[in-house]
C-alpha cells in the first residue's frame, strides 16, 4: 500500500528589514561646533561675571536709558520702512525690465561699504537743510544708505529664487495691475528675503555709533559708550541686555515667519536663505 506523505508548504520568505541607521554628525563637525560655542559664549560669560547679576536691575533706572532706547527703536522702524519701500520696487523692476543693469546696481549698492561712515555723515551735514538737521530722523536717511548693501542683496537673492516673469505674467492674465501684483503676488513670495533685510537693517541701526555721535544724538549705542565712563559694569550689563533682546527678536521673527510660510504651503523660514516656494494670492 502506497504511503502518501503530505508536505507542508514552505513558509514565505520573510521580508528583509534593514535596520535604520541614524544619521549622526561626523566628529569633526562636533569639534567645530564646540570651538564655535566656546568662542562666542566664553566672552559673554566673562562679561556677565564682570557686570554681575545685580547690575541688570540698575540699567533700567539709569538716566537716559529709556529715551535713548526709544530713539533707536524709532529710527530702526523708520529706516526699515524707507529701505523696504525703496529697495523692493527697485529690485523687482530691475529684474523684470532692466536685467542688464543688475551688475551696475550691485556696484552702486556696495559703495556704502567702501566709503567710511565718517565721510558720509560729514557730507550729509554739509548739504542737508537746516530743518532736517534739527530732526533725529536725518539719521534714518543716513542709515538707509548704510543698510542698502545688505537689504538689496537679501531682496535680490529672494527674487533670484523665484520665477518672477512667470508669476507676473500669470497675475497679469488674471487681471491684476502692477500694484496688486507687487502686493499680493510678489511680496508673499519674498517673506524670507524681507525678514532677512529687516533683521540686518534693525541690527545695523541698533548698533551704529559713528553717525549718531557726530550728529549729536544720543542713541542707545551712544548712551552705552557715555555711560561706560560713569559705570563700566552698568555699561556691560546694558550691552548684554541689548544682545539678549536682539536674539529674542530674531527668534520671534523666525517663528512668525515659519508659521506664516507654512500657512501658505511653504517650508521653514530661515533668515539668511531664500526659498523657491511660489504662490499666487487669491
Amino acid at each position: 500500500m502506497a504511503t502518501l506523505t503530505h508536505q507542508a508548504p514552505a513558509p514565505a520568505a520573510a521580508a528583509t528589514v534593514r535596520p535604520r541607521h541614524r544619521r549622526s554628525l561626523p566628529v569633526w563637525r562636533w569639534v567645530i561646533l564646540f570651538i564655535t560655542a566656546v568662542y562666542f559664549l566664553l566672552p559673554l560669560w566673562g562679561a556677565l561675571r564682570f557686570s554681575g547679576i545685580s547690575a541688570f536691575s540698575g540699567v533700567i533706572g539709569q538716566d537716559g536709558f529709556g529715551s535713548s532706547l526709544w530713539l533707536s527703536v524709532r529710527l530702526a522702524i523708520v529706516t526699515t520702512a524707507i529701505t523696504l519701500a525703496l529697495m523692493v520696487p527697485t529690485a523687482v523692476y530691475v529684474h523684470l525690465r532692466l536685467p542688464k543693469l543688475r551688475r551696475v546696481l550691485d556696484s552702486i549698492t556696495i559703495l556704502p561699504v567702501v566709503i567710511p561712515p565718517v565721510v558720509l555723515i560729514i557730507g550729509v551735514l554739509q548739504v542737508a537743510p537746516a530743518g532736517l538737521k534739527e530732526s533725529p530722523y536725518l539719521l534714518s536717511l543716513e542709515y538707509v544708505i548704510l543698510s542698502m548693501p545688505f537689504a538689496y542683496r537679501s531682496i535680490d537673492a529672494g527674487l533670484r529664487a523665484l520665477d518672477l516673469k512667470t508669476l507676473t505674467e500669470a497675475a497679469g492674465n488674471l487681471g491684476a495691475g502692477w500694484v496688486t501684483t507687487l502686493w499680493r503676488v510678489i511680496l508673499p513670495n519674498l517673506t524670507t528675503a524681507l525678514l532677512s533685510a529687516t533683521v540686518l537693517t534693525v541690527a545695523l541701526v541698533l548698533g551704529e555709533y559713528t553717525m549718531a555721535t557726530l550728529d549729536l544724538y544720543q542713541t542707545f549705542p551712544v548712551w552705552i559708550v557715555v555711560n561706560d565712563q560713569v559705570s563700566a559694569q552698568v555699561s556691560v550689563a546694558a550691552s548684554l541686555l541689548a544682545l539678549f533682546v536682539t536674539w529674542l527678536v530674531l527668534m520671534l521673527i523666525t517663528l512668525l515667519g515659519t508659521r506664516q510660510s507654512r500657512r501658505r504651503g511653504g517650508g521653514e523660514v530661515t533668515l539668511f536663505t531664500a526659498t523657491a516656494t511660489q504662490t499666487i494670492g487669491n
